[in-house]
This record gives structure tokens, C-alpha cells and sequence, in this order.
């Protein structure tokens, strides 16, 4: 069997090649996103912790087990200052991309 090879209806230039590897690239890219993608669960978790560290260090004196019942609306006993560092250290977390670290009022 004699197979004839055909020659593409076009030419492969090197600007051809680069953009094919830009594409590729970017199809990689948008793939690594979706598996990079931290579960709700485990950033709830982190989240938690790193405002019971934050906090602690400060002198703070509730446990994980409270702020998670913060977070989840729920009611705390403790000391009230405790409870309203917790709620403003949330609000920070939450808006932590509308903060600007260059300007004054907004770092303080």
C-alpha cells in the first residue's frame, strides 16, 4: 500500500509555533487554577487558625472552638473585648483586598 503524504494548505512559520505556545501555556494555566483550588472547608480552617494565632499572640483568650462559633453566628461566652477582636479581625479578613497598604488611613 503506497500512502501518499499531503502537504498542509499552509506553512508553519516560527510565529505560528510561538503562538501555539502561547495558547498552550494558557490552556496549562487555567487547568493548574481548578486544581489548585482550595476547598471551602479547608480555607474556613485556615482561616480560623491564623485569626486564633494573630490573635492569641495579642493576648487574646478564646479558643478555635469559639471563634469557629463566632464565624458561625453563634453565641460566645467570654470576655467581650476578646469576642470584639475576633469580629474585627473577620471584617479585616473579608475585606482584605479593598485595604491599600500604601496609603495611611488605610493601614491604620
Amino acid at each position: 500500500m503506497i500512502v501518499s503524504r499531503m502537504k498542509p494548505p499552509y506553512e508553519i512559520t516560527t510565529s505560528i509555533l510561538k503562538l501555539i505556545t502561547s495558547i498552550s501555556e494558557k490552556i496549562g494555566e487555567v487547568k493548574a487554577n481548578f486544581l489548585n483550588k482550595p476547598s471551602p472547608k479547608l480555607w474556613k480552617q485556615s482561616r480560623i487558625k491564623t485569626i486564633h494565632s494573630s490573635l492569641k499572640i495579642e493576648g487574646n483568650t478564646l479558643t478555635e472552638e469559639q471563634i469557629t462559633a463566632i464565624l458561625e453566628r453563634k453565641r460566645v461566652i467570654g470576655p467581650k473585648k476578646d469576642i470584639v477582636e475576633v469580629l474585627n479581625a473577620v471584617d479585616i479578613y473579608e475585606n482584605l483586598e479593598n485595604y491599600n497598604p500604601k496609603n495611611e488611613k488605610s493601614f491604620c
